[in-house]
């Protein structure tokens, strides 16, 4: 099967694989965290080795773009780690293994949250709706934003995991429409610091430029982690400007590099990129990078600890094999989402969608609790 792909690749492999926090208590951090963003430090190190064992070269985004040009030969495939939005977890434990190891890394920063206690939305509204699950709490729908409705019916009447339903909502509307359904929520809930999750915290810049130093690359990926299929152009323009002049005047460094958030991107986004002295663009597609592709769509396996558990719960080697040889893309066993969108300012803040006002939930089924899946 990787004889396969390299020779569909166009002749090397480029595995791109993308991470998000790396924590020292995996078991203990799923009970109040996105577990898809998690992966144990254990476990980490043991796909840096695995990786190396199925033949790739761990290589900077830099290489395997100039291998995708031509610029570059290798006698070895290419894997690539990459880091999404800056959590103070990967500078804590994945950094230690990386430096120990001699893993080249990137990470991406959404430099609004570098140095604040300021925590990312989609964690707020995670912990949030599971304060909502916990307290049996009957929300006033009336008093919240119209699409709150479209997140929180298919959670409470127990049709989506908190996580599943929070992926699908967040790739649909725009940042103000997040932050408004976090303010009414949290008004609702009685305030109070319980409601801001504790996890999660991001790096600073004092260790962003430690890690600099120690050779590990960083990119852009806007400045307050927006989806950018979502945003008017001069958002756009702005989110990804200001991201890397930010990054560059905070660490001295020249950003190249940029991740989109949720994975989305679209022609508009890409010219933004292309003209102001970016080189690459990742997506969080899951397909194969192929010699001669466009370096602004490059394609990512998403990461965590799960993807390694065999049968017994216990993690194998050889699944982990498979997912970097992408054996279950081989067999057509795995769905990727392609991550091109078409650009539009996004949903209103008001009004709930035909599909939802058709299968509006009974208060009865909106107290009803609902036990997160891992």
């Amino acid at each position: 099967m990787a004889a396969y792909r390299r020779v569909q690749s166009g002749g090397r492999r480029i595995l791109i694989v993308s991470y998000h926090r790396v924590v020292s208590d995996f078991t203990g951090e799923l009970q109040r965290s996105i577990p898809g963003l998690l992966i144990s430090q254990e476990t980490f190190r043991k796909h840096l080795e695995e990786a190396n064992a199925a033949g790739y070269e761990l290589a900077s985004i830099g290489d395997a773009v100039d291998v995708m040009a031509g610029r570059r030969t290798t006698k070895k495939d290419l894997c690539v780690v990459t880091f999404d939005d800056g959590y103070r977890d990967v500078y804590r434990y994945a950094y230690p293994v990386l430096k120990q190891m001699g893993v080249p890394a990137i990470t991406y920063l959404p430099t609004a949250f570098i140095g604040t206690d300021k925590r990312f939305n989609h964690d707020r509204l995670f912990h949030l709706l599971h304060r909502v699950q916990q307290r049996r709490f009957r929300p006033e729908y009336d008093a919240l934003p119209g699409p709150s409705l479209e997140l929180l019916g298919p959670i409470l009447s127990g049709q989506k995991t908190v996580s599943a339903a929070l992926d699908d909502f967040i790739g649909e509307y725009p940042t103000r429409v997040l932050t408004d359904i976090i303010d009414a929520l949290e008004q609702q809930l009685g305030g109070g610091k319980e409601l801001v999750p504790e996890q999660g915290d991001v790096m600073n810049w004092d260790e962003v430029r430690r890690m600099a130093r120690d050779g590990f690359e960083f990119g852009a990926h806007t400045l307050g982690h927006t989806v950018l299929t979502l945003e008017p152009q001069a958002v756009v323009e702005r989110e990804i400007l200001e991201s890397k002049r930010t990054i560059e005047r905070e660490v001295g460094i020249t950003v190249r590099d940029f991740a989109y958030c949720n994975g989305w991107y679209s022609d508009e986004v890409i010219r933004v990129l292309s003209s102001n002295g970016f080189r690459s663009g990742v997506t969080t597609e899951d397909f194969p990078n192929r010699i001669g592709g466009d370096p602004f769509t490059l394609k990512r396996k998403v990461l965590w600890e799960n993807f390694s558990l065999g049968m017994t719960g216990d993690y194998s080697p050889s699944l982990t094999a498979c997912q970097f040889d992408d054996c279950f893309g081989v067999l057509g066993m795995s769905h990727p989402v392609p991550g091109k969108r078409p650009h539009h300012l996004g949903n209103s803040s008001s009004g709930v969608s035909p599909a939802v006002a058709a299968n509006i939930i009974s208060p009865e089924a909106a107290t009803s609790p609902v036990k997160e899946a891992p």
